[in-house]
């Protein structure tokens, strides 16, 4: 899955090359969502109904998921390298760590400390290493300002994961109806957006354009927004956020391989060698969280909880 999904952040880069990143967001999440819910609506029409519980869990979860997200993704990613931006997204199970122990009361024990700060530290070198038009954006200290939206992108993305893990976990609305519904609305917000900041005369897409724009948008809502984005919602069925958060430290490898192959960025010694660090982190975090219970293991009994 992550293998896949890394590949969007190269096929972003090529698509903002031919439109801004707030109109990009809504025109790739309102055409995936249309494409869920009609599909959604052939097979069964009548489960397409939400109750009145449910509509406030799907507008968190498209603002945080969708719209904040790809908003700030795709416009840190136009200063950065796909390689790079897939890596800073890394810091999610930082996040998903302490959103989980806020919502679903996940133990935070030492031996899980320590697997985050051995993957805190594995973040430095990538940080450090600044290139092109993003050095003239620095905001402090050794953070640019796409780096920070990418930060804000992650936060929000794992934010919004959690919310989908309480619709899916009390079994309230299944992920495909959920991820379709959530689409269509934070895709609406985006083109809202985007009809006030960029520059429509007809559409925000360059010159002799269209053909590229319109094949990076459908291969991107294939693989990211009909894959991925369903196969993690049920993914959280058996593995917890921030378990399948710390698997996506395996990403930026993907992504170096992607970016070297689809856009020619040769791959950075600074990100093999981060998230090495990074993924040790991530074995001792699956260990932690195997031996707390939060794991189901290989038998699908669960493991003894730790006391």
């Amino acid at each position: 899955m992550y293998a896949a999904w890394s590949s969007v952040f190269s096929l972003g880069k090529m698509a903002l090359e031919s439109s801004p990143p707030v109109f990009l967001t809504g025109f790739r999440m309102v055409f995936a969502g249309i494409i869920l819910l009609s599909w959604l609506f052939i097979k069964n029409r009548s489960s397409l109904k939400i109750g009145k519980k449910q509509i406030l869990p799907i507008l968190a979860l498209s603002v945080f998921s969708i719209y904040l997200t790809n908003v700030l993704e795709f416009w840190g990613l136009q200063h950065l390298t796909a390689a790079k931006t897939c890596f800073i997204y890394s810091l999610s199970p930082f996040f998903a760590a302490i959103f989980s122990y806020i919502h679903f009361g996940e133990k935070m024990n030492k031996k899980k400390l320590f697997g985050m700060l051995i993957g805190f530290a594995g973040f430095f070198p990538v940080l450090m290493m600044q290139t092109g038009d993003e050095g003239l954006l620095k905001a402090f200290s050794f953070f640019s300002w796409p780096e920070l939206a990418i930060m804000g992108a992650a936060l929000f993305s794992v934010y919004g994961w959690v919310l989908l893990r309480i619709i899916v976990k009390n079994q309230t609305l299944s992920p495909l109806y959920a991820n379709g519904y959530s689409m269509l609305i934070g895709g609406s917000i985006a083109f809202v957006h985007s009809f006030f900041v960029d520059n429509w005369s007809p559409m925000p897409i360059a010159a002799g354009h269209l053909a590229p724009f319109v094949q990076g948008i459908v291969t991107m809502t294939l693989v990211s927004n009909i894959l991925c984005y369903n196969l993690y919602g049920f993914m959280l069925k058996k593995y917890t956020a921030t378990f399948l958060s710390f698997m996506g430290l395996l990403s930026p490898i993907f992504a170096s391989l992607n970016s070297w192959i689809i856009l020619g960025e040769a791959p950075s010694w600074q990100i093999l060698l981060s998230t090495s660090v990074v993924s040790l982190g991530l074995f001792v975090v699956y260990q932690a969280e195997l031996k707390q219970g939060y794991i189901v293991n290989g038998s699908k009994e669960p493991a003894k909880v730790e006391a």
